[in-house]
């Protein structure tokens, strides 16, 4: 069967998920319901995977809707991450200094049931098309912007392209001087491995140097299928990465995430992040508390090798992008020495260096820095205000570099 054979014989309704699934006619119904808000497809591959009468199979979790989908709870937003604010053109968010999204398509091979981007990604969002004109503005943007020198593109999935579509914008990307290394985010190796095809990995090599991050989030999804997809990439000479998000009842455990991360090592896929799962509407029965991923980030630091740690971020509401979160190793600090203790528990005592503010000379860069980084300390005094539910969802410094862009687009 061909891939696109595979796409077009995905599950989408209830009746036909029964006939693989125990469902009662109740749960069916109430499948199709959610499927209304955001839609169903599990490709067959990923349906194999599946643990037929199990309703906590992880395989399920991701992929079969859940009533919960359609509470709203508090403190939940339609766009969690502020993508829209920092869209200067429909295919683009441009937020970080260097680096920018590129949204190809708002398809993907499966609707994952924690989607982040669940309000335009889907069949269902048939009318917010990313065609020629939309693609076309955002590569006018990417170089008219000097400053990117990184784009990721995404979506929905861009794997779900044609492979010549797909090649068409790889290769404009590479036309523009000032980006440096285009990345791609797929969760094709995980949920349609068939995808990766020796014409997908041709056209991808040829675009180098291309990094593919994809998305494992339980080992049950490290199959000799998958595992076959990332060996042809990995042999291909392309980087590959993963992120994992942190899910309910699926992986929030440190030894499912632990195993996860040193298998995908042996696969030569290099952790990458471990997200808490963001505060997008619907998906709050998924959220797990911030103190699991610490505990999961305690079981691994020192206990695993650093390269199959990932590294553990929340994308918090407002558009401040994504914050690393580590457990607190710092137990003191005074002006002559740091206390800190190791991943066993063991204390010690680091003294600080008796030299003065760093010498890295007047025209560096950094230099231009303290001054924001000032203004960032100065609005920091009030983040008290922020604990409170009716407070603030996000404090700006004056100057920001990505306010301006917005202030700037906002007056042309």
């Amino acid at each position: 069967m061909t891939w696109k054979t595979e796409l077009r014989e995905r599950v989408t309704t209830g009746a036909a998920l029964g006939a693989h699934i125990s469902l009662s006619d109740d749960e069916a119904r109430q499948i199709d319901s959610v499927a209304r808000l955001f839609p169903m497809a599990i490709p067959q591959y990923y349906l194999s995977l599946m643990d037929k009468s199990d309703p906590f199979c992880p395989i399920r979790r991701q992929s079969v809707p859940d009533i919960r989908e359609t509470v709203v709870q508090p403190g939940e937003f339609e766009d969690p991450l502020g993508e829209e604010p920092d869209s200067p053109v429909p295919a683009i968010t441009h937020r970080y200094p260097d680096r920018a999204l590129f949204l190809v398509t708002h398809r993907c091979f499966m609707f994952c049931r924690h989607c982040n981007r669940r309000r335009k990604v889907g069949d269902a969002r048939a009318s917010l098309p990313l065609n020629d004109a939309a693609i076309d503005d955002g590569l006018r943007y990417l170089r008219a912007e000097k400053s990117i020198e990184d784009v990721l593109v995404s979506g929905g999935d861009p794997l779900i392209l044609d492979t010549e579509r797909l090649d068409w914008i790889l290769s404009r990307l590479r036309e523009i001087p000032h980006v440096r290394t285009v990345r791609i985010g797929t969760r094709a190796p995980v949920v349609m491995p068939s995808r990766i095809t020796d014409h997908l990995v041709a056209v991808l090599k040829k675009a180098s140097p291309l990094w593919l991050n994809t998305h494992f989030n339980h080992p049950k999804e490290l199959t000799p299928e998958s595992t076959s997809a990332l060996a042809k990439l990995a042999d291909a000479g392309i980087p590959l990465g993963n992120q994992t998000v942190l899910l309910r009842g699926v992986n929030d455990c440190p030894s499912i995430i632990r195993e996860l991360c040193v298998t995908l090592v042996a696969h030569r896929v290099r952790p990458y992040y471990l997200f808490q799962c963001d505060l997008a509407q619907g998906i709050a029965h998924f959220r797990t508390r911030i103190s699991t991923g610490l505990e999961i980030m305690e079981s691994m630091i020192g206990h695993v090798r650093s390269y199959a740690v990932p590294t553990f971020a929340i994308d918090p509401p407002g558009g401040a992008g994504k914050v690393p979160i580590l457990p607190n190793y710092l137990i003191s600090q005074s002006d002559s020495a740091v206390v800190v203790r190791n991943y066993e528990g063991v204390i010690t005592k680091y003294f600080e260096s008796s030299a003065g503010p760093s010498e890295c000379g007047s025209g560096c860069s950094c230099r231009g820095n303290s001054e924001q980084g000032q203004r960032h300390r100065d609005a920091g005094q009030s983040v008290a205000a922020m604990l409170d539910r009716s407070g603030p969802v996000s404090l700006v410094p004056q100057g920001n570099a990505r306010e301006l862009r917005r202030s700037k687009r906002s007056s042309d």
